[in-house]
């Protein structure tokens, strides 16, 4: 009986240390400066910027800085971009251009994504592509957050939303991406 007894405690402790490791893999807090970068669809990583974070209390503030000597600069329908250059495309940051609260939660990074806007264009077309949007869904991991391309229109945010402290980018306006649609296929935070 005092056999069976230790053997369900040491059970339920390897249990519980299972899931408190388990949950501690998951969630990497979000700390300090990480850094942005492109994934290729030939494996190649490219570091663009960093975020910066703040945590403060249940939020969690961020600022995003973008490296102007790791992207090239491209002047495109009277607008200079910073752009990220591959054989067969052009990626370009779009900054989302009105105020907002500039916090993310654990559960929620929508105001992050907003903030790592871009568009993409053949290098043989002309102008800036606002219409071929990339929305980049973060998800948490246990190194950071990736982030998977999503379509978006960024017409919508041609002029200012309605309410500042709404994303405009929500899930009805976005729509994923198949698979090596694009040349920078994935995003990480790390």
């Amino acid at each position: 009986m005092r056999r069976s007894f230790i053997f369900v405690r040491r059970l339920l402790v390897f249990a519980v240390g299972s899931v408190f490791l388990a949950g501690a893999a998951q969630a990497t807090p979000l700390m300090g400066q990480k850094t942005i970068a492109l994934h290729t669809r030939d494996g190649q990583v490219s570091p663009i910027g960093t975020v910066n974070f703040e945590p403060q209390g249940e939020k969690t503030r961020f600022t995003v800085k973008m490296d102007p000597l790791k992207l090239k600069d491209f002047f495109l329908s009277m607008r200079e971009f910073k752009c990220a250059e591959g054989p067969a495309e052009i990626q370009c940051y779009v900054p989302y251009p009105y105020a907002q609260p500039g916090t993310i939660s654990s559960t929620d990074f929508s105001w992050l994504e907003h903030n790592l806007l871009f568009f993409y264009k053949q290098p043989t077309d002309f102008g800036a592509k606002l219409w071929n949007g990339v929305y980049y869904r973060l998800k948490s991991t246990d190194k950071g957050l990736v982030g998977e391309p999503q379509a978006v229109d960024m017409g919508l945010i041609g002029v200012p939303p309605d309410n500042l402290n709404v994303p405009p980018f929500v899930p009805t306006e976005r729509s994923d991406m198949p698979a090596g649609a694009r040349w920078f296929e994935k995003l990480t935070i790390e």
